[in-house]
């Protein structure tokens, strides 16, 4: 067992005075005048010791008590001077010392504060990871973009989320950026980086929604050069169609029936590209929405009535079911232009005994088919403008639902589950 030096040297002084008094009293017991003075002596000695010994101690007592303030993180407790020299340095040097750690502390109170309301007011989400890459907390922008129906993701690992845009981010290295898309329509900026907390490393994601400025920026470039396109055919259908008919009129049906023919199936071909440039340009000339309050259950089953002559030359089946009154504000117009669109793919993607259903609640109108489910690979170029996966296809039909269901504030999603239905899913904002 180790003594303190406390102990030590209360020890020594207690033991050299005991001697001290021994041989006195053995040596100048018989002279009492000078065992007297001795004794004397010896009292002023150890009452000279007890001074020293609390002199002594005074700084180790400024000392414990500083450590004790510090270990309280009490950066409040400074000492008074006492008079003494050395023990004066020592509290100067301590209320420095405490000064600068309250300082410091200050400064640090301060930008943490700062950074926390700035991570909260930020208008990206920022997700922030613990030091075994789950989730620790979100910011409020995060909370109401991923944390819907009360589901918290506190504790959870990425990939543990059931999350696509989070599941797909899961592999993200430190430093790393990364441009997802979810749904085929909604497009997201994410980067991965960290900070050092304790000395020791925490990651955090910043995830950026960019699906309004891509939207915006492809239809401002489709847009114009749809109208230049527009611009230039028409003005040279017209001319030229206008010179085959005079051409065709002007000549004598006896002698020129096969001119005569040949220049009526220009003239339809004049036609017919006309059409396909007008199928163009009301992507462009689309009019912002009119709503007004429809029977959206009533809508869905005249689109399934509409349908049903088409899904029989194909031996589909068609029909809706609506979940009691569902009424929604849209206009009415467009809303039915989209479902026939929806409506027509899904009877298309369908073979024999196959079939579609309509479902319309509150919430949303779900448009279900189990026929050919959509290949990965493709899913995500859907929604691109004019994309399509058939051999004559224009891609107008998606494109054209891209721009009437962003108009009206909805969100929506074309995708195959793993029970093999395709949805096509239109939810009310």
């Amino acid at each position: 067992m180790r003594l303190s030096t406390k102990t030590k040297y209360i020890a020594y002084i207690t033991i050299l005075h005991l001697v001290l008094i021994l041989l006195v009293y053995k040596l100048l017991f018989e002279n009492k005048a000078l065992f007297i003075v001795s004794e004397i002596f010896l009292l002023a000695s150890a009452g000279a010791s007890i001074l020293l010994y609390n002199n002594f101690m005074q700084p180790i007592q400024f000392v414990k008590s500083g450590i004790e303030a510090i270990k309280d993180k009490d950066f409040s407790i400074k000492f008074v001077p006492t008079g003494k020299g050395e023990v004066d340095v020592l509290i100067e040097v301590y209320n420095m010392m405490i000064d600068q750690l309250r300082e410091e502390r200050i400064k640090l109170n301060e930008q943490h504060f700062f950074l926390e309301k700035l991570i909260e007011a930020s208008p990206i989400s920022i997700i922030i990871l613990d030091y075994d890459d789950r989730i620790e907390s979100l910011n409020s922008k995060g909370k109401g973009q991923f944390e819907q129906h009360n589901v918290a993701l506190t504790g959870k690992k990425l990939e543990e989320t059931g999350l696509p845009l989070l599941i797909e981010l899961a592999g993200i290295l430190d430093g790393e950026s990364r441009m997802v898309k979810t749904n085929g329509v909604a497009t997201f900026k994410a980067q991965r980086s960290h900070f050092m907390d304790r000395g020791f490393r925490r990651s955090f994601l910043m995830i950026e929604e960019l699906t309004n400025e891509i939207l915006e920026s492809e239809k401002n470039a489709y847009g114009k050069v749809i109208r230049m396109m527009a611009h230039e055919v028409n003005n040279t259908l017209g001319a030229t169609d206008s010179i085959l008919q005079t051409t065709t009129h002007l000549l004598p049906d006896a002698d020129y029936r096969d001119v005569k023919d040949a220049l009526h199936v220009a003239s339809e071909r004049n036609q017919q590209l006309t059409r396909f440039m007008r199928n163009f340009a009301d992507v462009v000339r689309l009019p912002a929405p009119a709503p007004e309050h429809t029977d959206i259950g009533l809508l869905t089953r005249d689109v399934a009535v509409f349908m049903q002559h088409a899904a029989s030359l194909r031996n589909v089946r068609v029909h809706s079911e609506t979940a009691g009154e569902v009424f929604w504000k849209v206009d009415k117009g467009q809303m039915e232009q989209v479902l026939i669109n929806v409506v027509k793919n899904a009877i298309e993607a369908c073979g024999s005994g196959q079939e579609v259903r309509i479902v319309a609640s509150a919430e949303q109108v779900v448009v279900r088919n189990n026929g050919k489910p959509i290949d990965p690979e493709v899913s995500s170029k859907l929604f691109n403008p004019f994309f399509s996966t058939k051999r004559d296809g224009q891609g107008i039909g998606l494109t054209l639902t891209r721009e009437i269901l962003g108009n009206h504030g909805f969100a929506f999603a074309l995708q195959t589950g793993t029970d093999g239905w395709t949805e096509f899913r239109i939810e009310r904002s």
